[in-house]
């Protein structure tokens, strides 16, 4: 299969289960902080509202990612999921990181996703809010990668 019509499963329609997987693998793959790799789990016409950018496609998607790590500091995200139906599943999510001063900020914020038959996201719809905090205010310190199975989740942490 031709990287243009890969599937990448679990497809739609989702189950809890599925859907719950469907978050986990899109937490693991934006905390590779690999802009390629993220962008494969989006269709080659993907559409995007991220705060007041409006991202649409792969190469698009990749230099978004691309600023947004460059920018965004020892990014560390958790992703909880919401809700879900059909073709389509809300999630909830914080991540942490620093600026190049050396601030700290936890920012908040919720997604509406939207899979072709293939699994592959066709819309990203993000709303988020940054907070600055103080550095003893941290609560992800995981090495770069992904969240380990035993760290908690957004609830257990009360976020």
């Amino acid at each position: 299969m031709s990287q243009l019509s890969a599937q990448k499963p679990p497809l739609p329609p989702f189950t809890e289960e599925t859907a719950i997987r469907k978050v986990r693998m899109a937490e693991d793959a934006w905390n590779s902080r690999d802009p390629e790799r993220v962008s494969l789990a989006y269709t080659v016409d993907s559409r995007w509202r991220n705060r007041a950018e409006f991202p649409v496609g792969r190469a698009q998607i990749v230099e978004f990612l691309t600023r947004k790590w460059a920018r965004e500091l020892d990014y560390r995200l958790i992703k909880e999921l919401w809700t879900f139906a059909g073709n389509r599943i809300a999630v909830r999510f914080a991540y942490e990181w620093r600026d190049d001063s050396g601030q700290w900020f936890r920012s908040y914020g919720n997604e509406n996703w939207e899979f072709d038959e293939n699994g592959l996201m066709q819309r990203r719809f993000a709303s988020i809010n940054d907070k600055p905090i103080a550095e003893a205010e941290r609560k992800y310190f995981w090495p770069q990668g992904p969240r380990p199975a035993d760290h908690p989740g957004l609830s257990d942490l009360g976020l």
